[in-house]
Parts: structure tokens; sequence; C-alpha cells
């Protein structure tokens, strides 16, 4: 019971956007869609995550669900963080730039995040690994 609770905590986090996100569209919430985008540049550049700050105060560690495939690292640049500035991005642009011509490009990214939630496959955190960031 102990290993699934460790390997949650990414998993979790994906989760939970993925749902916030969600309920921020279906509902017309943005602000929460904004905090969603603050908390992913803040998290992004501190590196100061919520599953490390959850990690650090349960003493769980996070395991990524790419930890056991061996990808080249070129980039000393922590792919969580490249996802969540990916994600910051993509979600500025759709959402507060281009809503009314790109509106449905909010709906995939908060359903391809929840799946991978719930799926604990991320294709994006992948890519970002197999690109070579830490």
């Amino acid at each position: 019971a102990e290993e699934d609770e460790e390997k949650m905590s990414d998993r979790a986090y994906r989760l939970s956007v993925g749902v916030l996100l969600l309920i921020g569209l279906y509902f017309e919430l943005p602000v929460l869609i904004y905090s969603i985008i603050g908390i992913a540049l803040v998290e992004a550049v501190t590196n100061l995550r919520i599953p490390i700050i959850v990690e650090k105060i349960t003493g769980h560690k996070v395991v990524n669900e790419t930890d056991g495939f061996n990808f080249k690292q070129r980039f000393n640049f922590d792919a969580e963080s490249v996802w969540r500035l990916i994600l910051a991005a993509v979600l500025t642009v759709v959402y507060v730039l281009f809503y009314d011509q790109l509106w449905y490009v909010a709906w995939f990214l908060g359903f391809a995040i929840l799946g991978a939630g719930l799926s604990g496959v991320c294709p994006m955190f992948i890519t970002i690994k197999w690109a070579g960031f830490r």
C-alpha cells in the first residue's frame, strides 16, 4: 500500500490539474484558469512544486511514471518544470489570447491531463524526457 501511495503523487497532481482545468472551463471561471497558469509558472521557475512540498511534509518519495526508463539526459533542466512551462504557455495562448478561436484546445488539454492523471501515463512528459530533459 505504501508503494502505491508513493507512485500517486505526480499522478494525483496531474489528475487535480485536469479536473480543475475542466471545472474552470465548464463553469467559466477565469480566475481558476489564471490561477492554474500562475501556479504552473511559479512551480516551473522556482522548482517548488506541490508534489515536492507534499513529499517533504509526508516523507513519501515522489516517483515519476518514467523512472523505469533510461532516457539520455541532454539538458540539465527538470522535465517537470518544462511540462509546467508548456502547460502555462499553451493555456496563456489558448485561453488568455485566442479563446474565441482556440477554445477546443483548452478542453483537449484538460481532458488529456485528466487522462494522464487517471492512467499514470503522460505522453507529453514522456516526450519531454525523451528530448533529454532531466
